[in-house]
């Protein structure tokens, strides 16, 4: 016969939280069922936490959530939108929007019907694709709208496909070309590639639409994800730029740049989005307000799941 002590230590922290969060019990009848110590209790639910063994969804909606969700609806005439607490200026505020962001996906991938479904990359998309709970769902497809690689051959660390189409177990479709190439000519190549052509095709076509929203600031992710040098981003912001979408940048009214880096991107640019076939874009912080609002305003996306102080934020503007 074996015990609680016996398990291994991730079922151990899963026990533990289970009972914490779901049972209901105190780290003391925690420790008393399952033969540990109360401080043995108090850092197997700490573990389960760190290890991202439990995700935890707020039912209740809070009613200045509500009201800046129906404030954004009207004023940029959005079809989705989902505002959840902040967390406060020292949290990351990827934490607060990511369960929500999954439950918008979830709803997606719950549909009966062949969906085509397109993704961006970046860290609100990841943290949306790991919140997302595993579900079969094998009749929709996902795409990539770009692709994940560096000038220098290296991968983001926040591609989000092909994890997601693991949990899924959805066909998937990765752009199979860098974010960014070094030339016209190098750029026409690879577009003429037959697998590139499906791909960008898919995508185009896509039902429903997910990005992330980048600023142009100093910390833009374009640059500190490598796809940019500190120079090409200073020229950049001196034409305007505001905030990109799928790598594709525009201004403060939302209007794409002209822009000779545009020749050289790869990917599928993100045109107006429509009530039936909908980009929900998924941000926020501070520094994404000015990106936010551009894009919101021009109608590049017309879904947005962020949280309370960046929508206040949206809104001021």
């Amino acid at each position: 016969m074996t015990s609680d002590l016996d398990a291994p230590i991730d079922d151990q922290a899963a026990r533990a939280a289970w009972l914490y969060y779901v049972g209901g019990l105190t780290q003391d009848q925690i420790a008393a069922e399952m033969g540990l110590s109360r401080q043995r209790a108090q850092r197997l639910v700490s573990r389960a936490v760190g290890a991202g063994l439990i995700h935890v969804r707020l039912n209740h909606h809070l009613a200045r959530c509500v009201e800046l969700e129906a404030a954004l609806r009207e004023r940029f005439g959005l079809v989705r939108c989902r505002v959840m607490p902040g967390l406060g200026p020292a949290r990351d505020p990827v934490r607060s929007i990511a369960p929500a962001a999954a439950e918008e996906m979830e709803r997606v991938l719950a549909e009966s019907g062949s969906r085509v479904i397109a993704l961006g990359t970046g860290r609100a998309l990841r943290g949306m694709v790991d919140a997302v709970g595993p579900v079969e769902a094998p009749q929709h497809r996902l795409v990539s709208l770009l692709g994940n690689i560096a000038l220098d051959g290296s991968a983001s660390y926040f591609e989000v496909i092909m994890r997601l189409a693991e949990k899924v177990r959805a066909p998937h479709y990765p752009m199979p070309v860098p974010v960014l190439v070094d030339s016209v000519e190098e750029n026409r190549t690879l577009q003429s590639l037959g697998a590139v052509r499906k791909v960008r095709g898919l995508a185009q076509a896509a039902d429903v639409t997910f990005v992330g929203v980048g600023q142009m600031s100093e910390d833009a992710p374009l640059m500190t994800d490598g796809f940019l040098t500190a120079d090409e981003l200073h020229e950049i912001q001196r034409a305007g730029a505001a905030g990109e979408v799928a790598g594709w940048i525009y201004d403060r009214q939302g209007r794409y740049l002209d822009l000779a880096l545009n020749a050289r991107l790869t990917g599928v640019r993100v045109e107006i989005a429509t009530p039936s076939r909908p980009v929900i874009g998924i941000a926020a912080g501070s520094q994404k307000i000015v990106a936010l609002r551009a894009a919101l305003t021009s109608g590049i996306i017309n879904g947005l799941v962020t949280d309370e102080p960046t929508a206040a934020g949206i809104l001021a503007g």
